[in-house]
């Protein structure tokens, strides 16, 4: 059993040669893959990094200090919303757009973390999911927001516009780089909070909130601060979104949106950096790539275009989609709680052990 004997042993950012040589490999394969990879699957691996984002903010919260939030979809549309309207209203550089725009979502969540003081289990999630459904409702209202029609993101522009310092990104490869960038940046954050005293505290509120304030967490800072964190991650993470799709309405952020980043973590695994890094890359790639078109799926999709055909209606064909991705997550829970880190633990477990 490995031992750490010291603080600076536990934050080490490589716990081994072994770890340290395959996140190079990785490094390697994400920054060459634009190299050789087909322009469709540039635009996947963008949607996939921004889920990543969203995914380890929300395992924090979820995971980490065992706050349920069914409202993420709020705060990732006053991301993209806001992002977007600073950029093109008030001529705002990306850079400090998408932070004041993941600051704003932040501020929303210490709002909506106040509740959590006293609230906890299903009563706070339903609470969540009325704050997901109000922003939805209240930016569709608000004609600067583009109202129900939606709104055109205007170009990703690094430089500074106001001074004659243009550095468009416009194609995906281009994003991707960014957003690659971006999400490394933002896991290691996640996992630095999760290694300090603040971390320790919200695992503290997780196993029992009780004992945590009897050792002297403060339940109101670090409940309120969950929230908060996760929401800047939800922020940042929209924020990137709406420069993937060039276009989105207030509908786009709904409350399938929500339940999809939850199980994202869900099946990743709870309280875990890796877990919400492959929860996020499997359930994206189930949406827009495998599951997309049902019917093209090898074998199965000719299976379910039969029944379809036979008992039901071809319109609901896409709903086999939301179907497996239920299933996926039942499966999980039931078969391995842990969720695909917990898979990934068996793994490692099995060749660090073989032939024996």
């Amino acid at each position: 059993m490995d031992m750490k004997r010291d603080y600076y042993e536990d934050i080490q950012l490589f716990e081994s040669g072994v770890v340290l040589f395959w996140t190079v490999a990785l490094l390697l394969v994400l920054f060459t893959i634009p190299l050789y990879a087909p322009n469709y699957y540039i635009y996947l691996l963008n949607m996939i990094l921004v889920h990543v984002i969203l995914a380890v903010g929300l395992n924090i919260l979820v995971g980490s200090t065992g706050q349920i939030s069914l409202g993420h979809a709020g705060f990732f549309a006053i991301g993209a919303y806001g992002t977007a309207v600073l950029m093109a209203k008030l001529q705002i550089p990306f850079v400090f757009a998408i932070l004041m725009a993941a600051f704003i979502a932040a501020f929303f969540g210490f709002i909506l973390g106040l509740p959590a003081l006293r609230l906890e289990g299903p009563y706070l999630a339903i609470v969540s999911l009325g704050f997901g459904l109000t922003i939805m409702h209240v930016i569709g209202g608000i004609d600067a927001f583009g109202g129900r029609m939606g709104i055109k993101v205007p170009p990703l522009d690094l430089g500074i516009p106001r001074w004659g310092i243009p550095l468009v990104l416009k194609t995906d490869v281009q994003k991707y780089y960014l957003i690659l960038i971006m999400t490394i940046v933002m896991v290691i954050g996640a996992r630095n909070i999760l290694k300090t005293r603040v971390g320790r505290s919200f695992v503290a509120i997780r196993d029992s909130d009780i004992a945590a304030e009897v050792i002297g967490v403060n339940l109101t800072v670090y409940k309120t601060l969950a929230f908060a964190v996760s929401a800047f991650y939800a922020g940042i993470a929209g924020g990137l979104f709406g420069f993937v799709l060039g276009f989105f309405d207030p509908f786009t952020f709904n409350l399938i949106l929500s339940i999809i980043f939850l199980v994202m973590v869900v099946v990743g695994g709870l309280g875990t950096i890796v877990g919400g890094i492959l929860g996020a890359t499997l359930i994206t790639y189930l949406q827009y790539a495998l599951l997309k078109n049902i019917a093209e799926v090898p074998y199965l999709g000719t299976l379910l275009t039969a029944i379809s055909k036979r008992w039901f209606t071809m319109v609901g064909l896409e709903n086999f989609s939301g179907i497996a991705i239920g299933l996926i997550m039942i499966g999980i829970i039931i078969f391995e709680p842990l969720g695909m880190f917990g898979i990934w633990i068996r793994v490692k477990k099995y060749w660090r052990t073989w032939p024996f």
